[in-house]
């Protein structure tokens, strides 16, 4: 703006001057403006080139700035490019690294299964061993028993003189100790029997039948075995059982019908009022 009011004022002097009667001639002022306007155009060349210089100076700089942006987009992409290809490769990583956890989850799960089967023949293992050693212990607890104990023959002979002596409570710990040490002898059933008889006299009824079931159940074939069989019908009559003793007394008669024992259970079924055969105990009129 100043350097064209400057150009505005020199065209206007110059028009003055040009308008100017050559009969004046020149005054001192017109020298006086033409001196002001050659200094106010050395002052617009010397402005002129000033401007021309930051102009140019201002041109540098925005062409640098330029290169500048230039160069950081350049970088800019580059780390786009860069940053997405880190990612790309992260995902491939990292999907990578998830089949591998899932492949050691899976045979973490198989060794598991694998433990869990191991523990459980271990643990089976552990019990039959347990059982083997508690049966080996019982055995050998048996053993030294049977040497403590008296030879069979004594303690049976020993529990049979106390019985027939009436020493009810000594026979039948001897008894009772000759069944615990020796359940497998012929004299087993004998024992049984005696040891049942032993009961029913102390009015034990319920365990006397525990007992002579002993003997008909291990020795059916033994020379007490009809006598078991009547005495357990004559406790199952005193236990109240009616209907029981009456059945156990038929069988007896007609698995032993030629024997004592199966007289003494005819005389009880007939003081009783039954039949000695049948299958219901009816009450003779």
């Amino acid at each position: 703006m100043r350097i064209q009011r400057l150009l505005t004022i020199l065209v206007l002097l110059s028009s003055l001057w040009l308008a100017t009667p050559s009969a004046w001639g020149i005054s001192r002022e017109i020298v006086q403006l033409q001196t002001q306007v050659q200094a106010l155009q050395d002052q617009m060349t010397h402005m002129q080139q000033s401007f021309d210089e930051r102009m140019g100076v201002m041109k540098n700089l925005v062409e640098q700035s330029t290169d500048s942006m230039n160069k950081v987009a350049a970088s800019v992409t580059d780390l786009q490019g860069t940053l997405q290809k880190q990612q790309t490769d992260s995902g491939s990583h990292v999907d990578q690294l998830s089949g591998q956890i899932q492949a050691l989850n899976d045979t973490l799960d198989e060794l598991k299964a694998r433990l869990a089967k191991v523990s459980k023949q271990l643990e089976d293992m552990q019990a039959a061993q347990q059982n083997v050693a508690a049966q080996q212990s019982q055995q050998t607890q048996q053993q030294q028993q049977q040497t403590q104990a008296p030879p069979p023959d004594v303690l049976y002979n020993n529990a049979l003189r106390d019985y027939n002596a009436a020493k009810n409570d000594l026979a039948a710990q001897e008894f009772a100790d000759y069944v615990k040490y020796y359940p497998n002898t012929d004299l087993a059933g004998n024992a049984y029997f005696y040891l049942a008889d032993l009961e029913f006299r102390q009015g034990n009824y319920q365990q006397a039948v525990k007992d002579y079931d002993q003997v008909l159940q291990n020795f059916p074939t033994g020379n007490k075995a009809p006598a078991a069989q009547l005495k357990k019908g004559f406790a199952l009559l005193e236990l109240g059982q009616k209907d029981s003793g009456i059945a156990e007394l038929r069988r007896l008669i007609q698995r032993y019908p030629r024997s004592n024992e199966a007289l003494q259970a005819r005389d009880r079924l007939r003081k009783l009022g039954v039949p000695a055969t049948g299958t219901t105990a009816r009450k003779m009129q």
